[in-house]
Formats: structure tokens, sequence, C-alpha cells
């Protein structure tokens, strides 16, 4: 048995059960991968894919469990690797955050700038996606810290850490009659809506709380981006519903948010880890940078699974 067998059957789950996938994201050979499947099966006396013909379809039940013993493995080496690092060249190296719009470009920019001056020599690399997305590049060691409200947290392989709390606001031109009253579900449905994707920013309370009124909004754009939000409401197209981290009134003029968390209730951010990995300095001052209350101590709880209660 060697690592090289027990990458190739990590990166075929990975990729969908794909010997071709997987051999491409490796650099190497169908073939190659293939064979070095087959050998382990051989080596270990089972059969770890459920198979029709040529093709693997999924994992056999001992297939679920080497696998799974497969992936500590390989996350203990990829530890390996990061504690090398950390001693040989404790202030530079790579830190990648994952986020969505939102947080990439609304939450995140204080952090990144005081990071950047405090660690110069470390290149920080900042990937956008969805929720389900950026999960998945911390799952797949991609990417070191995954950030988002929706979705992350559902993710049982991940270590998800509350950040901060915000709540959503409405945005119409200035003098909209919206302003003139206390706002209600019902006076929002009598509009033309412009709000977020469904994998985004809170989207699914939104769409709770029409539910639980009995009404259905006419959300006529959907968007990842709040920018483009308050664009097509300035436009006249609708009124908008932002995250409230999104709306300045300084740099917004033109437009009024009226907020909405009676309506709408709060939401959390929170900053997901893989588990079992292994942390670099600088990546415990980045999320404290990002978010005070998230020590080292606390995420080191977290990961060793005894994660701290705290309300926000």
């Amino acid at each position: 048995m060697n690592l090289h067998q027990l990458r190739f059957l990590r990166e075929a789950v990975r990729q969908n059960f794909s010997l071709t996938e997987a051999a491409r994201a490796l650099h190497t050979s169908q073939p190659g991968v293939s064979k070095a499947i087959i050998e382990l099966e051989e080596e270990l006396g089972i059969e770890i894919f459920i198979r029709h013909g040529k093709r693997i379809k999924n994992l056999t039940e001992p297939g679920r469990a080497v696998f799974k013993a497969a992936e500590r493995i390989m996350q203990e080496i990829e530890n390996l690797k990061r504690v090398g690092q950390e001693f040989a060249t404790r202030d530079s190296g790579t830190l990648i955050i994952a986020a969505t719009h939102t947080q990439a470009r609304y939450a995140l920019p204080p952090a990144v700038a005081a990071f950047k001056q405090k660690y110069p020599g470390v290149r920080l690399s900042l990937l956008q996606g969805t929720p389900s997305q950026i999960a998945d590049l911390v799952l797949k060691d991609q990417a070191d810290i995954a950030i988002a409200t929706e979705a992350i947290a559902q993710y049982k392989e991940l270590v998800a850490l509350p950040c901060y709390q915000w709540q959503h606001v409405a945005i119409v031109p200035e003098g909209h009659v919206l302003t003139q009253k206390p706002l209600t579900l019902e006076a929002l449905a009598k509009y033309p809506l412009i709000t977020y994707h469904s994998e985004f920013a809170g989207r699914s309370k939104i769409n709770q709380s029409f539910e639980k009124r009995g009404l259905t909004p006419d959300i006529v754009l959907e968007a990842i981006d709040a920018d483009v939000i308050k664009t097509y409401v300035n436009l006249g197209l609708g009124v908008g519903i932002i995250a409230d981290v999104a709306y300045d009134a300084e740099r917004d003029r033109g437009l009024t948010a009226i907020p909405a968390g009676d309506l709408f209730g709060i939401n959390i951010t929170k900053l997901a880890l893989k588990q079992g990995a292994f942390m670099r300095a600088y990546a415990y001052t980045f999320i404290e940078l990002f978010a005070p209350m998230l020590t080292k101590a606390l995420v080191d709880k977290a990961l060793a699974g005894q994660p701290d209660n705290y309300d926000l």
C-alpha cells in the first residue's frame, strides 16, 4: 500500500467516480489510476467500488470505510506539510480565503488590509463562489477558510464558527412611498422585488417570511451581487432587498435603506475550517482580524471537537 493509491482513491470519489477526471486532476493517466485502485483492492482483499462493466458507480460498504480512512491519512499528510512550512517559513506562504460576493466586497476588506500590513510576505488569495462551492473548496484543500451566511454550517466535515450578525434592508429611491410608514411584508409584496439568488445572503429567510404570511412576492430579478441589485433599483425596476452591510449612505446616494430585520430576522455570517486541518499562525491572525472573538484558543477547541458556545 502506498500514498499514491490512497490519493487516487480519494480523487476518484471527489470526481464523482470518474477515473478520467481523477487522472486529469492529478496530472496522470487514467490507466495508471485504475491499476493503482485495483492493486489496492487486491492487497486489502475487498472490492472498494461498485462496478458496472468497466465503469465504477459508487463505493461498496467496506469501500466507504476504506475511503474514510484514506481521507484521514491524506489529511494528516497535508498537516505534516503545513507543519514543515510553519517552522521553515513563519512569515511567508499562501492563505486562501473562499467567500461569497457579499463577504468579499463588504465584510472582508478591513481584515484583508490589516493582514497584508502585518504579513506582507504572505500571498493572500480570495476566491468567490456560492456557499456550496466555497465549502467544497475547503473540503478539497483548495482553500483554507470559507466565509458565508448560507449552507456552510450544514457540512459535518467543516467546523463552522459564527462571526457577526446582520439583517436585510429594503433599498428604494429617495422619497419612495415605502419610506413614509412602517415597512410590512404586505407593502413589499405590492412591488416588483430585486434580491439575491436563492443560495446567497439569507435569501432562504426572505422566502420563508413571505410564505408564512401567505404572500407570493413578485421577484423580477435575482443577483449574487448587491451592487447589481442597487443598480437596477436606481433604474426603477423594483424594490431591492440586500444585506445591511452592503449599504452605505455616503456611497449609495440617491437610495434609502429601510431596516427589514423585523420582517426577515437576523442572519449570522459564519467562518468554516476543515476538521482536523493544521492552521498556520498567520491563518489564526486573519481569523481574529475578521472576527475578534474568534481567538486562537477558541478556534483550537472547535477544531478539536470542543467548540465553545457564545452569543454574538
